[in-house]
């Protein structure tokens, strides 16, 4: 906990935002971070609450010690709050930017509405420990001589392929993009977190024995039968990448693409990469639509507006949630509440209960979205139908599971009812022996927490399956 009192002395204070008319002309971070006293005076709040819920099951996946490092920082040692920190959780400076904060849902001082700013505190824990020089690679005493190979440097792949290397043994990480990443590089936008948090974690990685292979598609270009015989473990972490078709009438115009292609040619484009030939995705002039709610749909709005879109409106077939959640029956659990990202906030406009019908053109163009009311069943309303004027629409609603074509053909490890590789929460293995999965993959489209959550369980696993026993934690 922090001060005794401070919950009582102290507000809660916030990160603030740069102003929407100037960041949506950049695609940089725009959180203006708080000063180490302010920080300090945040980290103050953290109550002696009795029972964390912040890091227990119901708050953060990766179980960070919450309140150890909130009296940490209050007492100005930073530099053990990050050795705390990093402790549960391989890359805080991801998660401090990136994370919905469930732990602050669970916050015992929410049922007040003002939240410990446990994420804002979190990204300052990290960043100034990069600041400071505190993160260094951590290389093992002696090698062990077993080799790991790991499908996908997402979360999962990079958490994974970090706690193996530390307690030495021989990690490769394949890669099919140039990159390391997975969607923290290609999916998530720059604005909410800049690649060059991820390039100096690949740097520490490396430095610890990490081997990363570029451009090489498992399942296509590299067999996995190879990998089978080259590696005394391999673990598949390369995510929930198809996405939910809706079959939609007219869903082959012009105009209409899934929102992933949209993200990942708009961040090649801000990290100078190249991309196959592909026709440009661009919402400059246009009037663009957004079907879906969730955090990618959001993610297509931002990157929209900072294209220079005309206007962008967000399609949300559930109905507008309550501004407040019921904090006797919910709290210390995630509650269904009203909620504006950011990108909502620099302009959008937001249709709750509105069903997409189908989308209309002419000439194989598109030129709207023709949509609907639903009543509680999401049925549509007889008689409620309406038309949005759209040149680009991005479908948004989430993904089925990981690709098959590939890695999972060639694996054929058993799936579940839900298309993911399966394989439990204890052992992480698959049907396959000596073959695990973690993340997305297995445990379908999730968090970025809980991918690296994942990863560590899973290379806690694949250490002692090659050792007969392991120190590395849960």
């Amino acid at each position: 906990m922090g001060k005794v009192t401070g919950f009582l002395e102290y507000d809660r204070q916030e990160q603030k935002y740069q102003l929407a008319g100037d960041r949506i002309r950049h695609f940089r971070e725009f959180t203006l971070p708080l000063d180490e006293k302010d920080v300090g005076r945040q980290a103050a709040r953290c109550m002696d609450c009795g029972i964390p819920y912040c890091h227990g099951p119901t708050g953060c996946p990766v179980h960070n010690q919450i309140p150890d490092w909130n009296d940490l920082v209050y007492s100005g040692d930073w530099e053990e709050a990050a050795r705390n920190l990093h402790s549960t959780n391989n890359f805080p400076e991801f998660t401090g930017r990136i994370c919905p904060a469930p732990c602050e849902e669970a916050c015992t001082l929410n049922l007040e509405n003002v939240p410990v700013t446990i994420k804002t505190i979190e990204q300052a824990i990290a960043d100034k420990a990069w600041a400071s020089g505190w993160v260094q690679p951590e290389i093992p005493a002696e090698r062990t001589g077993r080799r790991v190979a790991v499908v996908g440097s997402g979360p999962a792949g990079l958490a994974a392929a970090q706690q193996l290397a530390r307690v030495g043994h021989e990690v490769h990480v394949f890669e099919r993009e140039p990159k390391a990443g997975g969607l923290l590089r290609y999916g998530i936008p720059d604005f909410k977190m800049e690649k060059h948090h991820i390039d100096r974690r690949v740097v520490q990685m490396e430095a610890e024995g990490v081997v990363f292979h570029y451009g090489i598609n498992v399942g296509v270009t590299k067999p996995f039968a190879e990998l089978e015989a080259e590696f005394d473990a391999v673990l598949m972490s390369a995510g929930a990448e198809h996405p939910r078709d809706p079959q939609l009438p007219g869903q082959e115009l012009d105009g209409v693409h899934y929102a992933m292609p949209y993200l990942v040619q708009q961040n090649r484009r801000n990290g100078r990469e190249n991309w196959p030939d592909e026709k440009p995705i661009l919402a400059a002039g246009k009037h663009v639509v957004v079907i879906g709610g969730g955090d990618t749909a959001s993610d297509c709005v931002g990157t929209a507006f900072r294209q220079g879109a005309l206007s962008v409106t967000q399609l949300d077939i559930r109905p507008r949630p309550p501004v407040m959640e019921d904090k006797l029956t919910i709290w210390p659990y995630w509650p269904t509440k009203l909620r504006t990202s950011s990108s909502q906030a620099e302009g959008a406009e937001r249709e709750f209960q509105a069903a997409t019908l189908g989308l209309v053109g002419t000439k194989g163009r598109l030129t709207a979205v023709r949509c609907a009311r639903v009543d509680e069943k999401r049925e549509p309303i007889p008689g409620s139908e309406f038309l949005l004027k759209a040149d680009l629409v991005f479908i948004a609603i989430g993904f089925a599971g990981p690709l098959v074509d590939g890695l999972v053909e060639q694996s054929a490890v058993s799936l579940d009812r839900r298309g993911n590789v399966l394989a439990d929460t204890e052992a992480y293995r698959t049907s396959r022996d000596k073959v695990f999965a973690a993340g997305d993959m297995r445990r379908g489209q999730s968090l970025v927490v809980w991918a690296i959550r994942e990863g560590r369980q899973a290379a806690r696993a694949i250490d002692e399956f090659l050792m007969g026993t392991t120190n590395l934690p849960r």
